[in-house]
């Protein structure tokens, strides 16, 4: 039987006294010689045909045991040299691809080599990926690749990642797959067009993505280099910030960075215009509340309003420059100081309680000091109600200083206004990723909102439309199935020991399952289509600043000197 050309060192053969199966099959290995797990292994099969079957698989459980001992404590017998014993080392292997495919299992006594170079490409499948996208560095240090067509919309879409929070680096990974797909030249002359979106939940994290990191060693930059890519910054960035509370010339709200940060807010005009109401209510309440009616019917009527100059609106005869006026006027139209008489039935709905109106009213009154500062027209003009996100290769949104509330609101318009804004192209092309955290939050299982209706059509429609989410979040058990399982890319870092056991998960093997509990930060298991079993993967350090403390350099923001320039980062935000 002929070894595999790249590599002659026989590591094993396959078990005889253990059932081999395409599935699965066990491997003796070599006296002299060890196999741990994610090594990557070829072997041989002569057909009765006298065509070659090349099986190839990846080793995902390792075991030793002493072959002549009968109990327990013969360990000590044969530790001591009193009772003859040799030690066996065996490695559990599951096949991850059959050249021609035929499913046939080894046979016992197959001679079984450690797979490199051009055979580890065709064990992972890699020799038939014709757009490459790094995704990370196997333990070995060897490049890891996904097939870009499950991942911009031309055989699937959509990335998904679990992990424990601050451990798992959801973020640091879901941004090196913008680095990579960004510099990688993986999406061809497109990726000159392609734009990014990310929100970002905590801290200030990514708001130095255009800054180099200090703390890059040149063992990390080589890992870069190990897979295609030169470590450095992201090229093009802008950075979109809510205002200060109670700022009346709404200055971004940043602690670290000043310079190269826009504000983003909408005015009355077009908080009612846009329809934007109904997202002041997605925070996971089930739609089925009577008072949702209430929130369409004025809704329909806030849209009808006209400009009033500078963002402002007449409700009632009182014109609205701040959102406690816009409330103030909702609620003395739909609580009349007569008791006798009836609230409008174009604002409250027909066949409605008071009970219901004053739901509504309480939940409108309890969203003013949430979002007031986003929803305004006391300065002079518009900020973000419809910024361009052609304008820089990558906007980060920054709302992790907002209310629950208030960061809710935010995704929910942005996500549906970058949605919409794709429809109206009519083209896949540029395409259009969003990078959001937290998606048991905006895509509850169990509940109903606005903002789970988008996300739900991101998923299954945001293919079509050129628009990839990558999402995130600590447990996929408490995500919307329709969102988690419409993400052709599925990563995990490490997980909780019960959040594993979970169905969510079954695409792990049970040993994966179990090392996932156990990963270090920076380690992923990588499930894509082309494989059956998930691949775990590092990536390198990350090469932009991921706080204050690590930028170095001027990035992007050194281009804008005076904080009062910045509406010029995004066309003007008109």
């Amino acid at each position: 039987m002929n070894a595999p050309a790249s590599e002659a060192e026989l590591v094993g053969r396959v078990i005889g006294i253990d059932d081999a199966t395409p599935l699965e099959f066990w491997v003796a290995v070599a006296p002299g010689h060890t196999l741990q797990l994610d090594e990557v292994v070829a072997m041989r099969r002569v057909l009765p045909d006298g065509e070659v079957l090349k099986i190839y698989g990846l080793v995902t459980q390792v075991r030793a045991r002493h072959e002549g001992a009968q109990f327990q404590s013969d360990v000590f017998l044969i530790a001591d040299g009193i009772l003859p014993a040799d030690v066996s080392e065996a490695a559990l292997v599951q096949p991850t691809r059959f050249e021609p495919e035929i499913l046939l299992p080894p046979q016992p006594g197959a001679a079984v080599y450690r797979a490199t170079d051009a055979e580890r490409d065709m064990a992972l499948s890699f020799d038939d990926v014709d757009r490459r996208l790094p995704a990370g560095l196997s333990r070995d240090d060897e490049p890891v690749f996904l097939d870009l067509d499950f991942v911009d919309g031309t055989k699937g879409a959509h990335i998904n990642i679990s992990g424990i929070s601050g451990v798992a680096t959801k973020t640091s990974y879901a941004t090196f797959l913008l680095y990579s797909m960004f510099h990688s030249g993986a999406l061809g002359p497109e990726g000159a067009n392609t734009r990014g979106l990310i929100f970002n939940v905590k801290g200030e994290d990514l708001l130095f993505l255009d800054h180099p990191n200090t703390r890059l060693d040149e063992t990390q930059a080589l890992r870069y280099r190990s897979l295609g890519l030169t470590p450095a910054p992201f090229g093009d960035v802008g950075i979109l910030a809510p205002p200060r509370p109670g700022d009346p010339n709404a200055t971004p709200n940043t602690g670290a960075r000043h310079v190269g940060v826009a504000p983003f807010y909408w005015t009355l005009h077009e908080f009612c215009q846009q329809r934007l109401l109904p997202f002041l209510f997605a925070d996971a309440e089930d739609e089925r509340q009577q008072y949702t009616i209430v929130v369409q019917s004025v809704t329909a009527e806030l849209a009808k309003l006209g400009d009033a100059g500078d963002g402002r609106v007449i409700v009632n005869g009182v014109t609205c420059r701040t959102f406690e006026d816009l409330v103030r006027a909702l609620d003395e139209i739909l609580n009349p100081e007569d008791p006798d008489e009836r609230p409008d039935p174009r604002w409250a709905g027909r066949a409605v309680g008071g009970g219901t109106i004053n739901a509504f009213i309480r939940r409108l009154w309890s969203a003013v000091p949430r979002v007031a500062d986003l929803i305004r027209a006391d300065t002079g003009g518009s900020a973000a109600g419809s910024f361009d996100l052609s304008r820089h290769q990558i906007t980060v949104v920054d709302i992790h200083s907002l209310h629950d509330r208030a960061k809710r609101f935010v995704v929910g318009v942005m996500l549906r206004q970058a949605f919409e804004a794709k429809e109206r192209s009519g083209s896949a092309l540029p395409l259009q990723f969003i990078v959001l955290d937290e998606l048991n939050k905006y895509a509850p299982r169990d509940s109903s909102s606005p903002i789970k209706e988008i996300l739900l059509d991101v998923a299954e429609r945001g293919r079509s439309l050129g628009v990839i989410l990558i999402g995130a979040q600590q447990t996929a058990s408490e995500v919307e199935r329709r969102v988690v399982s419409n993400s052709a890319i599925r990563v995990v870092g490490r997980l909780d020991a019960a959040e594993a056991k979970r169905d969510e998960y079954g695409f792990l093997p049970t040993v994966q399952r179990q090392r996932a509990t156990i990963l270090k930060p920076g380690s992923m298991y990588l499930s894509q289509p082309r494989l059956p079993v998930p691949l775990l993967v590092e990536f390198p350090f990350p090469s932009w600043a991921t706080r204050s403390a690590e930028a170095g350099g001027s990035g992007t923001a050194s281009a804008v000197s005076d904080p009062a320039d910045d509406d010029d980062l995004f066309g003007g935000l008109t």
